[in-house]
């Protein structure tokens, strides 16, 4: 408990604490608020009587302290404590995993000033009413696993989310003209075998009339495109036919040689983006869970995209600084950088998950303050305005 919550705790017995802490009978270790304290007693005393006890209380120090009647029994601090808990999983992640990685995660253990995950919002989560709902294109293939909640987030904004497989564009089923949006989703298109996204991307590029669709689907002004995770890197994959991309990086195989999930902070830079107006600024827990995640930038690409705003998200860590380790920056990409858009802000591509949680119930850490929508709900609504003020 005080590893997770980065607190002290005062432990304190009158009696001798080895048979008291180190009891192996059947038992329960709670902790609650003091308001709470006496309420709570009284109901487990009633149910349990002489079994409760009250074993201490935790406090800001991040030490551990055991106390009887004759003093100090024993002191530590949580940083020593986590480390000898966590050093057999660090040496064997060192010869499994990226050693680098591995030590920056372990050295990270000592941060005392570091919080973990944090929340700022920079807006609140609007929502308009429309009169009708325009069509977006939910984007699979063979392996996509997110594309259910991806159309349940642009259905709650005021879209129409239509299914949509490759398949069916080769079957001419479906035609991108008719579609306001395209959402290449996150999962294993045809199982990762062919460079994960990368191999969805080549079906487009080497079959003609899905080539010729897909680019002109991209000039349209008034469409959009996003794409996530395995979406993320497939879009990034068809740079040739999305205007305005020549500075986008490839999506590859994570710096710690794992697959990474886990809940992250990302900050929201100002850039044109049409899905994170008025958002910039904001730090906000988000999930990740790919294995290639690394952008990879061509020479000069990085600082370029950077210097012209083109970098709609960072990593940062609790401190709010831009997260160049791990596992804050869970794939090692650059500068943190992962989210990239074009100067029009009509092809927006993020690694991590926000359609896994546009309900805050959704996340499992997030500020008690925050309503049913989570500020990602937000990304959603704006790609709704957006599409009202430029219908065709």
């Amino acid at each position: 408990m005080m590893f997770a919550g980065r607190k002290g705790v005062s432990l304190v017995t009158d009696t001798d604490p080895l048979p008291m802490l180190f009891s192996e009978e059947l038992g329960a270790l709670i902790q609650i608020e003091y308001k709470d304290s006496e309420n709570v007693i009284r109901y487990l005393r009633e149910e349990l009587e002489e079994s409760v006890h009250i074993v201490g209380s935790v406090n800001d120090s991040q030490q551990l302290t055991i106390k009887n009647s004759s003093g100090v029994i024993y002191e530590q601090s949580r940083a020593q404590l986590e480390s000898w808990w966590a050093e057999t999983s660090y040496e064997i992640q060192s010869m499994r995993d990226n050693a680098v990685g591995a030590k920056q995660e372990f050295d990270a253990i000592k941060n005392n000033d570091d919080p973990g995950l944090i929340a700022q919002t920079t807006f609140a989560v609007s929502k308009k009413k429309y009169t009708d709902r325009p069509k977006v294109a939910i984007f699979r293939e063979q392996g996509v696993n997110g594309q259910v909640e991806m159309a349940a987030a642009f259905d709650k904004a005021g879209f129409t989310s239509v299914d949509v497989h490759i398949q069916d564009l080769l079957d001419k089923k479906v035609n991108l003209k008719d579609f306001v949006g395209l959402v290449a989703c996150g999962g294993f298109s045809y199982g990762d075998v062919l460079g994960a996204g990368e191999g969805w991307a080549k079906t487009i590029l080497f079959h003609d009339s899905l080539r010729k669709q897909f680019k002109t689907f991209f000039a349209r002004p008034d469409t959009f495109t996003l794409g996530v995770c395995n979406g993320c890197q497939m879009l990034s994959a068809l740079k040739e036919l999305i205007p305005g991309t020549e500075l986008w990086p490839r999506f590859l195989k994570n710096a710690s040689e794992q697959f990474e999930a886990r809940l992250v902070n990302v900050r929201i830079n100002e850039s044109p983006s049409i899905f994170f107006k008025g958002m910039e600024g904001s730090i906000l827990p988000v999930p990740v869970a790919h294995g290639e995640g690394r952008a990879v930038f061509a020479t000069e690409n990085k600082q370029a995209a950077l210097d012209q705003d083109l970098v709609s998200w960072q990593f940062v860590n609790g401190t709010e600084e831009v997260a160049v380790t791990y596992p804050s920056n869970p794939n090692g990409s650059p500068d943190g950088i992962t989210a990239l858009t074009t100067p029009d802000g009509r092809a927006t591509i993020v690694m991590p998950h926000p359609e896994r949680v546009f309900l805050t119930q959704q996340l499992s850490w997030h500020p008690s303050e925050w309503g049913s929508d989570s500020p990602w709900m937000q990304m959603f609504n704006n790609a709704r305005e957006w599409t009202e003020d430029n219908k065709r």
